[in-house]
């Protein structure tokens, strides 16, 4: 055992933070800087110069030799170029260390080869990263050695955002514009700032990386394309937050020691509900630097397991039959003098902001929950959403019986008299102490669930970025206050507009509300009732991207332009497509050149044996019968195979854009599951020792 680590000593050693910034610059410098921060301004180079200094000074005191600006192109991870920080050599022979202003505040990668829907051409290749100076800088330190991280954001050289942070970033400048007047309306004039406070929940799975590197489709996909369950998989439930085995908490350790070190709030962790299944948690940030932070997290979850002999998989279903892994999205709104506008206090009933400020996010999310349903839909979710597992594709608002009980005071009487109490839990030991109880229980089946100062989006896929879905949150709400307050400043009688508002708001959009099992079918048939989408695929809810509605709301926010979203929607059709692409010839690879020789030779051993009974003068019906089964199941995988294939040479041969991924979605992934089944049955039949990759029992039990 090592020296104990003093997580205060260690926390944000690698971080360019405030702390740093007021020690190293000079003041007015400091002050130029944070009034920049705070307020938006723009910093001249001369002052920019100094920064840049500085910050070169004290990353090469961390040990770094490069620099990059650090971005989130349309890819789904992040993307980096690294420059050293020598310049010209001096006549001694010597080198000079520098970094400009100019370089710390803009850099240019090539914008044609990252994903941009048809807004650059090959040729078109000039991109620029900007500094984005309200998530601190870090020093990463890896095999390459220690590297200056500056985080920034990705646009063309015509302006479009090529990237996930620059319309973070403008969505957030129009939930904080909308959210100032709806507080000025109450009276308050000393919250100046106004921030969406994000904390995403990563849920991963870890495999042993030899048994990893037995297998494809774990390889080109990240997830098992074939594999029959184990006999035992998380029935007992006895994983979930059950004894952390060793060698996962040595991981986790060295995890959360990496992240404390570049200022990553890493709180909780413990085993999820699937063997090998775990989950890391924060402490909620401003929702860029949550989305910078959650990056690090995946980074950091990978790169640990790798020294570790393990490998994670943030794919959303590696495995079929156990759970699969989201990224459940907490999102608040905190005011710069900390007020959130999502506590409701102890008398909910007498909270008339509050009121306001719900009834206006149930606006939001019941019109616009085919854009919230789009902005968690990828590859990997489509086997998550829907399935009994996570929470269901159709967008619902859970908010417990309290609140539930004054929305229906609202509805009804048109005034809300009290609300529901919290009361005490006894818990009939007398060396234990009751326990005060919450006035509502929580819903895990909700796909969108208040859970008593924020609400929890948990549709998010595990390898997404949470960036696209707090997009959407902070724009459609601001939409929703942009509305209200419109009304409001204009009424003559505020308290009576106010009251009426609220009460139209919850009356009109009720229908969002569900505090039942998400899960169950009879809510799929009300929710059809009551007129909710249920967006069941990926290239189902992608045209809620261009849709009038969504266009005139991003565009009134400028958000995003009609372009940037036509363009997203194509990336996101292309990228579908080519997932699946990937996937079918994995499969086909897989089954070409593994299961068919594999199950061809076993046909040959039970053949032998059936003649050896024989030739003994033995009843060989159990054998033969044994033969027909997998006989049959061969010829059944080499029809399934060819029909994959005929479907795959189909798709392969379309035009890139929606009918293909359509095709893909409609055609191919049936076809895959097609020849998935007659290989998962000849996996519990084939003798393990002639089964050529290693068994679903062989990676989640045996970490």
């Amino acid at each position: 055992m090592g020296e104990p680590v003093k997580v205060t000593e260690i926390f944000g050693e690698d971080v360019f933070n405030d702390t740093v910034m007021q020690e190293r610059l000079p003041k007015k410098v400091y002050k130029d800087l944070k009034k920049m921060i705070e307020e938006g301004k723009e910093l001249d180079l001369a002052t920019a110069d100094v920064i840049a200094h500085e910050m070169k000074e004290w990353a090469i005191e961390k040990g770094a030799t490069h620099y990059t600006h650090w971005f989130q192109p349309l890819t789904g991870v992040t993307a980096e170029k690294h420059d050293s920080f020598i310049s010209a050599p001096l006549p001694s022979g010597k080198v000079l260390m520098s970094f400009s202003g100019k370089e710390l505040i803009k850099g240019e990668p090539d914008a044609s080869s990252f994903p941009s829907g048809g807004l650059r051409a090959t040729f078109e290749a000039r991109g620029y990263t900007a500094w984005d100076c309200t998530s601190p800088a870090f020093v990463r330190h890896d095999a390459a050695g220690a590297t200056l991280c500056i985080p920034t954001a990705f646009c063309s050289y015509t302006g479009e955002a090529l990237d996930q942070k620059t319309p973070l970033l403008r969505s957030m400048e129009a939930i904080n514009e909308q959210s100032l007047r709806l507080l000025r309306l109450f009276g308050n004039t000393t919250s100046k700032k106004v921030t969406p406070s994000v904390g995403p929940e990563q849920e991963y799975f870890l495999v042993d990386a030899k048994k990893f590197q037995e297998r494809k489709d774990l390889i080109y996909t990240g997830r098992t394309l074939f594999g029959a369950m184990p006999p035992k998989g998380q029935e007992l439930d006895d994983h979930y937050f059950g004894i952390i085995r060793q060698r996962i908490a040595g991981f986790m350790k060295d995890v959360n020691e990496e992240l404390w070190k570049v200022g990553v709030s890493a709180k909780t962790q413990h085993n999820e509900a699937a063997p090998a299944q775990h989950e890391l948690a924060p402490i909620y940030a401003a929702a860029n630097v949550a989305v910078d932070h959650n990056h690090l997290v995946m980074l950091t979850l990978k790169k640990v397991a790798a020294r570790h002999g393990m490998k994670c998989l943030l794919h959303e279903k590696p495995f079929a039959g156990v759970n699969g892994s989201g990224k459940h999205n907490n999102w608040s709104l905190i005011t710069d003098d900390g007020r959130n506008l999502l506590d409701p206090g102890k008398t909910p009933h007498e909270n008339i902001q509050f009121l306001l400020v719900l009834t206006c996010i149930l606006k939001a999310v019941d019109i616009h929950a085919d854009l919230l349903r789009e902005s968690a839909s990828d590859p990997g979710n489509d086997h998550r959403l829907g399935s009994n597992e996570a929470p269901p594709a159709i967008i619902s608002v859970f908010l417990g019986e309290q609140l539930e009980d004054v929305l229906e005071q609202l509805i009804s009487t048109g005034a809300a008299t009290h609300s529901i109490k919290s009361g005490t839990l006894e818990t009939g030991v007398r060396t234990l102490p009751d326990l005060a109880k919450d006035a509502t229980d929580r819903n895990r089946t909700s796909p969108f669930a208040f859970t008593g100062n924020k609400f929890e989006f948990r549709m998010v896929g595990s390898r997404d970025s949470v960036a696209g879905p707090n997009v959407v949150l902070n724009t459609i709400v601001a939409e929703a206050f942009s509305e209200a307050c419109d009304e409001l400043e204009a009424a003559e009688d505020f308290d009576k507009a106010l009251h009426d508002l609220i009460k139209k708001y919850a009356a009109r959009h009720q229908r969002i509300v569900f505090n039942g099992n998400g899960y169950s079918d009879e809510w799929v048939k009300e929710a059809k009732r009551r007129g909710l989408p249920n967006l069941r695929s990926m290239v189902e809810a992608i045209p809620a991207l261009t849709t009038d509605k969504a266009v005139s709301m991003f565009e009134k926010f400028k958000v995003f332009t009609r372009v940037e979203l036509a363009s997203r929607a194509e990336i996101k059709f292309e990228s579908y497509a080519k997932a699946i692409n990937i996937e079918a010839r994995t499969m086909i690879d897989m089954a070409s050149k593994q299961f068919v020789p594999a199950v061809v030779k076993y046909t040959k051993v039970l053949a032998d044996t059936v003649l050896a009974v024989k030739e003994a003068g033995a009843d060989a019906s159990v054998q033969f019968e044994m033969l027909k089964e997998v006989s049959e199941l061969l010829k059944e995988m080499k029809n399934a195979l060819e029909k994959l294939k005929a479907a795959e040479n189909e798709a392969v041969s379309m035009e890139e854009g929606e009918d293909q991924a359509r095709f893909y979605h409609f055609h191919v992934v049936p076809a895959m599951e097609a020849l998935r089944s007659p290989v998962d049955k000849l996996e519990m039949i084939v003798d393990k020792e002639a089964w050529p990759m290693p068994s679903y029992g062989d990676l989640i039990f045996e970490v």
